[in-house]
């Protein structure tokens, strides 16, 4: 759905093994910002002393088959809408470069979609149990959701991701039912407290993909990819990623202070000075192409607070 890491866009992209050609469309440098969400739904679980291993794993590996599948989606849908025109800063698409077919990428796309089928099936069976009824419904459904929102980024008639609502999809998927419901399979409840550190990875990963758009602002401009970005202009989307980057700290730093038991909760604002400098290199950047390293920066900043969350909560633990 949204995170496009530095790789290199240019080059005889045609000379590449088919699994090196597959490797690249993978896209594996997107997944650490990914797992952030079931990372940090499972760290909120073992707040709760209601952590579950097999949730773990699956929640794991279904958002990691979820990534995937919006990375080959992508890389498909942009080929068919014809964005990818030479010039392009981003990591070089497969399909647009013949290093892999179209019908070979619809193939990959539907084995994928089948095994995030059933990495999802497997997670609500030791989530919420084997017998049919609301609660397994409900998590069937955002499991369908999350396949399509994946897909529908950037392929169909109208995919959300060209008319401005990738971020919004991204805060949804990635922070509110990423987070919140892998809290809900691991605990078996839901609290509203758990809406604020689920904003916040939403809130960042939205960051990351606002980073994203506002370096292919041009390319998506001319071919008619109307992101958020394109909508606000780069002034107010420099602005737009200061806000997301600010609020998301202030939520989790409010979840820390309502249930504050210690000073280790706050570990995870040792990683301000990453988000810092994001900060200022998004507010004084003037040429697009050098925001491309800054992708995977503040992808791994959002890992890094995620994990220095977690230690906060391992070393609050009583």
């Amino acid at each position: 759905m949204m995170i496009s890491n530095t790789e290199k866009s240019s080059g005889d992209t045609k000379k590449i093994n088919p699994i090196m050609a597959w490797l690249h469309a993978l896209r594996l440098r997107t997944l650490p910002l990914a797992l952030s969400s079931t990372l940090l739904g499972s760290f909120l679980a073992v707040a709760e002393g209601a952590f579950r291993w097999p949730v773990f794993i699956l929640a794991g590996l279904t958002t990691t088959f979820l990534q995937i599948l919006s990375n080959l989606a992508n890389d498909y849908g942009d080929y068919t809408k014809g964005t990818d025109k030479e010039g392009r800063i981003g990591p070089a698409r497969m399909v647009t470069s013949g290093a892999i077919s179209p019908k070979a990428m619809v193939n990959g796309i539907l084995v994928v979609i089948a095994l995030a089928l059933i990495s999802g099936l497997l997670l609500i069976y030791f989530g919420v149990g084997k017998k049919i009824g609301l609660k397994q419904l409900i998590f069937f459904v955002l499991g369908i959701l999350s396949i399509v929102a994946a897909i529908k980024y950037t392929v169909g008639k109208k995919p959300y991701g060209y008319h401005g609502y990738g971020d919004l999809f991204v805060f949804i998927f990635f922070g509110l039912v990423g987070v919140g419901g892998t809290f809900y399979l691991h605990a078996g409840f839901f609290k509203a407290s758990i809406l604020l550190p689920s904003a916040t990875i939403g809130l960042l990963s939205a960051g990351v993909l606002n980073l994203n758009n506002l370096r292919d602002y041009f390319t998506d401009k001319s071919s008619g990819k109307h992101t958020l970005v394109v909508i606000l202009g780069t002034r107010r989307a420099k602005m737009y990623h200061f806000l997301l980057i600010t609020i998301a700290f202030i939520l989790t730093f409010v979840y820390s202070l309502l249930f504050f038991r210690n000073v280790y909760q706050l570990l995870f604002l040792l990683s301000i000075p990453l988000f810092i400098n994001d900060i200022k290199t998004v507010l004084n950047n003037s040429t697009p192409a050098d925001l491309n390293p800054e992708l995977k920066r503040l992808a791994m900043a959002t890992l890094v607070f995620t994990l220095t969350y977690g230690l906060g909560v391992y070393f609050s633990l009583p």
